[in-house]
């Protein structure tokens, strides 16, 4: 939210700061900067580096402590209070909570921006242990007058929402960046936006890290034991996430499924493209995720023939698009528009910590209006 100054509206706005500052993807620099461009005109590109962009904000403007950028390629941000820079960790420690002007925090984030480009060499997004060194030290260096809640001193425990948060990006070893942002939905929660998550042993693909964190950002209500069907399911993993919560699942693959998946007695498996399945076998399903290694127009038109059908009842959907160019990122707000012109009121995209090339739609029905008398 935001207001010109000197308007109140119970919401506490703050001092009208002068920067923000952003952390993506490697490679989704140029897609942040287009969609700020096109949803905040002015606010101006100000500074990057790969993973890391700062944007000048207009003068006279106040803002939400919980503020929404309104961002898909976003993974995280936060209002800057600038940089500190040197070769002590500790002295750096300590300029950074002068630099803090005495906000009321409740909780301290620690992240660095991205190394390499997702999937490079193997490489994936996340923690590392100099974000926790460097969160120690914050935490021991910290003001007399700053009061941190109980477990407040651990990155794996999420904020409260409401919560102040102060933010600490490590832009390289001798440079970080400081901010602050008020804890709302679930990735502001977290250091950086990235959920905690690990690959469990007995996970058959990495899909099952992409499903977990869709799940968890999204917040669809899907109820257990609930009917899914899962286009583009082989080998498996996403089913994994989706029996986990305790789902009937409905995977759709003309590949086969790993064993540990298709022998679950809550997985049907259907040897098949989306193509060739009969719509009557969707007639009970409620919830609907894809992930194909297709052009976004191919899933989405083979969404689209599923859940426009008169007799198909679909309430919620979880979509990977493959952005097989990254000029199609300029495309997102008309996927998102074919999206709602299937009947889903409440709609929106992410690209999450555990991507690639790619974003995931997240799109339901509030309430939830059946077409017709099938399903259940």
């Amino acid at each position: 939210m935001v207001a010109e100054i000197g308007a109140t509206d119970g919401r506490g706005f703050m001092m009208a700061p002068s920067f923000i500052f952003v952390t993506c993807q490697v490679g989704s620099e140029r897609a942040v900067k287009v969609e700020i461009a096109r949803r905040w005109p002015k606010f101006r590109f100000a500074y990057s580096r790969p993973g890391f962009l700062t944007f000048k904000l207009p003068e006279k403007i106040q803002y939400a402590e919980d503020f929404d950028l309104e961002s898909v390629f976003a993974r995280a941000y936060a209002f800057s209070l600038g940089k500190v820079q040197g070769a002590d960790p500790a002295g750096m420690a300590r300029q950074a909570w002068a630099m803090l002007e005495g906000r009321a925090v409740r909780r301290i984030h620690v992240w660095p921006r991205d190394a390499a480009v997702a999937g490079h060499r193997g490489y994936q997004p996340g923690l590392t242990p100099e974000a926790f060194e460097v969160h120690r030290l914050l935490c021991e260096t910290q003001p007399p007058d700053v009061h941190l809640p109980s477990g407040a001193a651990e990155m794996r425990n999420p904020a409260r929402r409401g919560e102040l948060i102060f933010d600490c990006v490590l832009v390289d070893r001798e440079e970080w960046w400081l901010g602050f942002h008020k804890a709302a939905g679930p990735v502001t929660r977290w250091p950086g936006g990235m959920l905690p998550l690990e690959l469990p042993a007995e996970a058959v693909s990495r899909a099952w890290l992409k499903m977990e964190e869709a799940l968890r950002w999204s917040e669809l209500p899907i109820s257990p034991g609930a009917r899914v069907a899962e286009i583009g399911s082989a080998p498996g993993g996403a089913s994994q996430a989706l029996l986990a919560r305790g789902y009937d699942v409905l995977g759709i693959d003309p590949a086969a499924m790993h064993p540990a998946v298709s022998a679950h007695p809550h997985f049907t498996h259907l040897r098949r493209r989306s193509t060739q399945v009969r719509r009557r076998e969707f007639r009970k399903i409620r919830w609907l995720t894809a992930d194909m290694n297709v052009a976004p127009n191919y899933t989405l038109q083979a969404v689209e023939a599923i859940v426009t059908h008169p007799e198909v009842n679909v309430r919620g959907l979880l979509l990977t698009l493959k952005l097989t160019d990254w000029n199609l990122a300029d495309q997102v707000p008309e996927y998102l528009d074919r999206v709602r012109g299937w009947g889903y009121n409440r709609v929106r995209a992410r690209q999450l910590q555990h991507h690639r090339q790619e974003i995931c739609i997240a799109a339901w029905q509030s309430p939830f209006r059946r077409k017709s008398r099938h399903g259940s």
